[in-house]
């Protein structure tokens, strides 16, 4: 039976009991990780958020009745205990951060029996994702997702701090915005008080923090919480956190400095890790036709070689198809991998399939000089020479080349590059290679609208230099946009945003809004702009992502305490789920049935 605290304070949580205490009274509290009863003396693990602590009862010392106690004792049961802090009887435990101490118990109290759980508590588990997930409140008592809760939260605190110390003001923006259709699907909330209107749960504070810029509050800040209807991966959510910035009277050096010194500051007093400052920094383009990414991983080399002018007058028809119709060939130099089995390399070409390319044409050369090729008996000796000399090819190399529209061969070589990576053992989660990617388009073409449109979103400046041809030739025009991409994965991004009336209005033009259009979505931003708007820039990092990175791990889900799964369901609470019949009336809404086709 569950007692009570009352008149029992805990002293130190289980690894603020060190050897310095050894003689001295504590009171520790708890779950029990395991009982051992070895015959008049039970030793018992005890746990909490900062780790274990190993108690030892012996009737002598605890008295029958209470021995007793630590006799009915099983995994999960919360207790207190009071005892003397010693140095350990037997061997020491390197494994844990208490294991040269132990506390020999003089009392306990059961605060709450427990169920046997579902899967055990521990470490590295090896228990089904989804099973873990729908006893989300045992998986998060396990220590290496308590570390990365933790972890968080550290992430958090530090990096208010900082911006407080830069001079930014933490403000927070409304949860029930309107719906600006652009993007993402938003996630609508119905008003009762308005029936037939509903508001929208923001994608991002992006005009708020504009309209925090307009209003004279010179930098701002805020850890919010940001909402996307969009199909999920390993690393999305339909609820996500964003470190969100808006800096006024600055350009595009200004907001990277502070952000570098904010990445130095989190991963030094985080994981101990030195981040190199001024982080690389590299153009989209650049980015593109190096790793075929605009957030390439740094980690490895395995870059992409443009050929196509080596094979313009070859006689092979995918290489000549795809260059005539303005396209590109090109290859990586799997270094060491020219023996690779067959079936793997059709394995290589099943995944490059996936993303769209019709195949993968390979050049395999042996290390005893021979070569083996999907395509050789299309070309000349002299072509094959060619091609095996611009791509670096020695024998024991594995060249894998994509032929197609320029945008598809990046997409297709930029994900197999990484992919090769992974199967080789090239990504080391310990390696931290930062790099900012600066000088994206401005816009790009959707063959689904037939129009363009933004590449961030409408507010995005444009380059200077580049603005002469945003109505002759929008497509070339790049914009004053950066993202901060780590080990391949882009952990933030922002722009400088247009403060200038004229440029707005042009760039509306070129996303095909009519001014009637824009102001009927973004009126409130527009109107605030006719009374002095300061020249700003901002950016916001995905806290999920970044920790996640920091943590080591592979999902999102790990460090987030109540996550939702692929469907945007959470399988512990069972959201999202059916409603009163009441409540729909009030807000006039009725269900209609799709009609499913058996």
């Amino acid at each position: 039976m569950a007692e009570s605290m009352k008149g029992l304070k805990r002293s130190h949580r289980c690894t603020e009991v060190s050897s310095e205490l050894i003689g001295s009274e504590v009171t520790v509290m708890g779950w029990v990780q395991k009982s051992r009863n070895k015959g008049g003396i039970i030793f018992v693990d005890l746990r909490d958020r900062s780790g274990i602590l190993q108690i030892i009862f012996e009737e002598a010392n605890v008295g029958s009745e209470k021995y007793a106690k630590a006799e009915k004792l099983r995994s999960e049961f919360v207790i207190a205990v009071t005892g003397k802090v010693a140095g350990r009887a037997g061997a020491v435990n390197e494994n844990i951060a208490t294991g040269d101490i132990e506390i020999i118990a003089s009392d306990i109290r059961i605060l709450s029996e427990a169920e046997t759980p579902p899967f055990p508590i521990e470490e590295n588990s090896k228990t089904k994702e989804e099973l873990r997930l729908k006893y989300r409140y045992l998986d998060l008592r396990r220590p290496d997702l308590q570390k990365n809760i933790m972890l968080r939260s550290k992430v958090a605190t530090l990096t208010r701090a900082f911006l407080s110390e830069e001079g930014f003001l933490e403000i927070e923006t409304p949860t029930l915005c309107k719906s600006t259709p652009e993007g993402a699907r938003d996630y609508l909330v119905p008003s009762r008080v308005h029936p037939g209107t509903f508001y929208a749960l923001p994608q991002s504070p992006q005009i708020y923090k504009q309209l925090l810029m307009c209003s004279g509050y010179d930098r701002y800040f805020q850890i919010a919480r940001c909402y996307r209807d969009e199909d999920l991966r390993a690393d999305r959510q339909p609820e996500f956190t964003q470190i969100d910035m808006e800096l006024s009277f600055v350009d595009v050096d200004d907001v990277i400095d502070v952000n570098e010194r904010l990445l130095a500051k989190l991963f030094k007093e985080t994981i101990g890790v030195d981040v190199e400052l001024p982080i690389q920094r590299m153009t989209y383009k650049e980015a593109m036709e190096r790793f075929g990414s605009d957030k390439p991983d740094l980690r490895f080399g395995m870059e992409l070689k443009d050929i196509t002018d080596v094979v313009k007058d070859c006689e092979f028809v995918v290489f000549k198809g795809a260059i005539e119709n303005g396209g590109s060939v090109r290859g990586i130099n799997a270094k060491g991998q020219g023996a690779m089995p067959r079936k793997k390399i059709d394995a290589l070409v099943d995944f490059a399939k996936g993303y769209g390319a019709k195949g993968l044409a390979y050049i395999a050369l042996q290390e005893d000089g021979s070569v083996k090729s999907s395509f050789a008996k299309f070309m000349t000796e002299d072509e094959m020479n060619n091609i095996i000399a611009a791509m670096e090819g020695e024998a024991g190399d594995l060249l894998l080349f994509a032929a197609d529209k320029n945008k598809l061969v990046y997409d297709v070589l930029g994900a197999l590059r990484v992919e090769l990576a992974n199967q080789l053992g090239l990504l080391d989660k310990n390696e931290y290679r930062f790099v900012w990617i600066t000088e994206f388009p401005l816009l790009e073409w959707n063959e689904d609208l037939g129009r363009y449109q933004a590449m961030h979103h409408p507010f995005t400046m444009p380059m200077e230099e580049d603005l002469k041809y945003i109505e002759s030739d929008p497509g070339r025009v790049r914009a004053k946009a950066y993202d901060i991409v780590l080990n391949g994965n882009e952990i933030g991004g922002g722009s400088v945003r247009i403060h200038q009336n004229d440029i707005q209005e042009k760039m509306f033009k070129a996303l095909g809004f009519t001014m009637e259009k824009a102001y009927e979505q973004f009126g409130f931003l527009l109107n605030a702009f006719k009374y002095g708007v300061p020249p700003h820039a901002g950016l916001a990092y995905g806290l999920d992502r970044l920790t996640m990175l920091m943590a080591k791990e592979d999902s999102i889900r790990d460090v987030i305490a109540f996550p939702k799964i692929k469907d945007a369901s959470c399988l512990m609470s069972e959201a999202p789920n059916i409603v009163d019949e009441k409540q729909l009336e009030e807000l006039g809404i009725r269900i209609i049935a799709n009609e499913v086709e058996e």
